[in-house]
C-alpha cells in the first residue's frame, strides 16, 4: 500500500500495529489489549483524515497509484462478457482510449473509457491516458455502432486532458473533441458517464455528456487541472492548493452547480482500499441510472439531454 502525504498518520499507526501484533506472536505475550487500542485509535484517525480532506487532497486520492482504472471496472463488472473493439478505421488504435461490448447481469452495454498505465512500460503505452484524436474517434465509432443496435452507453472518464502532441493538433484533436460532443447531444440511445479519477478539461468532455452524470467521491472534474491553474494565475505551481479549492472541482461542488447527477460513495479510504466494494456500488449505480433511461423513447431522450445541458450555468440577477 502507498501511503500519501495526508496518509501518514494511519500508516504510522498501521506499522504499529502490525510491530505490536508481530511481538505477541513471536514472545507468546498478550497483547491483544495494545492491538485493540492501536485499531481503535486507527479507525478513528482514519475517519477524521478522510471525513475532513481539502480540494487537492481529493486531487491526489484520484491520482493514486494504486486505484483502479477504466479496465479494472469493466473487467470486474463484465467479467468474461466484454468483448475489446479496436481501432478508429481512419488511423490507428488508440492505446488510451478502449472500449467494447459487456454485460452487466443480462443487459449489453458498449463501454467506452480512457486507460491510464500501471508502471513505466504500460503508462508510456498508454500515453498517460491522455487520447490522441484517433482516440476520439474510436470513442464515436463505438457509440454510433451502440445507437444502430439500441445498446446503452457508458463512459468512464478518467484523463489528465487530451493529448497536447503537434501530431494530434495536426490530426485535428480540437474538431474530433467538439464533433463527439456534437454527436453525444443527439445519440439516440442512454448515456451515463461515470467519473472514476481525474476529469480534465476537453479530453474528459470528449466522452462526458451523458443522460446521466455520476461522480465518485474522491475525484475532480474541471476545465483545467490545478497545477496548470497555479502556473497561469501564479507564474508557479506552488499554489496548486489554492487553485483547487477556487476551482470548486470536487464532486460536492460539482453537484451543487447542478453538473452532476449523483456522488457514488467511495469505501472509507477511497476507492483502492476496497476494490470490491466500489466495483459492486458502481455497477448497481450504472444499472440504476439505465433503469430510470430506459423506458424514453429516442426522442424523449435527445430532448431531455439537450435541456439538461442548456440549463447548465444559467443563473438569475
Amino acid at each position: 500500500m502507498e501511503y500519501l502525504d495526508f496518509e501518514l498518520p494511519i500508516k504510522e499507526l498501521q506499522e504499529q500495529f502490525e510491530k505490536a501484533c508481530l511481538i505477541g506472536e513471536e514472545s507468546n505475550v498478550d497483547v491483544s489489549n495494545t492491538c485493540k487500542q492501536i485499531e481503535k485509535k486507527l479507525a478513528a484517525t482514519k475517519k477524521e483524515i478522510y471525513k475532513n480532506l481539502t480540494p487537492w487532497q481529493r486531487v491526489q486520492l484520484s491520482r493514486h497509484p494504486d486505484r483502479p482504472y477504466t479496465m479494472d471496472y469493466i473487467k470486474a463488472i463484465c467479467g468474461d462478457s466484454f468483448l475489446e473493439l479496436h481501432g478508429d478505421r481512419n488511423f490507428k488504435d488508440d492505446k488510451a482510449m478502449v472500449g467494447g461490448l459487456g454485460k452487466i447481469d443480462d443487459q449489453s452495454y458498449m463501454f467506452i473509457g480512457q486507460q491510464k498505465g500501471y508502471n513505466t512500460k504500460t503508462r508510456q503505452f498508454r500515453n498517460f491516458g491522455m487520447a490522441n484524436p484517433e482516440g476520439y474517434r474510436k470513442a464515436l465509432r463505438l457509440m454510433k455502432s451502440a445507437e444502430k443496435f439500441n445498446i446503452p452507453v457508458v463512459c468512464f472518464v478518467d484523463t489528465p486532458g487530451a493529448y497536447p502532441g503537434l501530431e494530434a493538433e495536426e490530426r485535428g484533436q480540437g474538431e474530433a473533441i467538439a464533433r463527439n460532443i456534437l454527436e453525444m447531444t443527439r445519440l439516440k440511445v442512454p448515456i451515463i458517464v461515470v467519473i472514476i479519477g481525474e476529469g480534465a478539461s476537453g479530453g474528459a468532455l470528449g466522452i462526458g455528456v451523458g443522460d446521466s452524470v455520476l461522480m465518485l467521491e474522491n475525484t475532480w472534474y474541471s476545465v483545467i487541472s490545478p497545477e496548470s491553474c497555479s502556473s497561469i494565475l501564479w507564474r508557479s505551481w506552488e499554489f496548486k492548493e489554492q487553485a483547487a479549492e477556487s476551482l470548486k472541482l470536487t464532486a460536492t461542488d460539482m453537484k451543487k452547480q447542478k453538473l452532476i447527477d449523483e456522488i457514488i460513495k467511495e469505501p472509507l479510504g477511497g476507492a483502492h482500499s476496497d476494490r470490491e466494494s466500489t466495483f459492486k456500488t458502481v455497477s448497481e449505480a450504472i444499472s440504476g441510472a439505465y433503469h430510470d433511461l430506459k423506458m424514453l423513447s429516442p426522442k424523449d431522450l435527445v430532448h431531455a439531454r439537450m435541456e439538461k445541458y442548456l440549463d447548465m450555468g444559467a443563473f438569475k440577477n
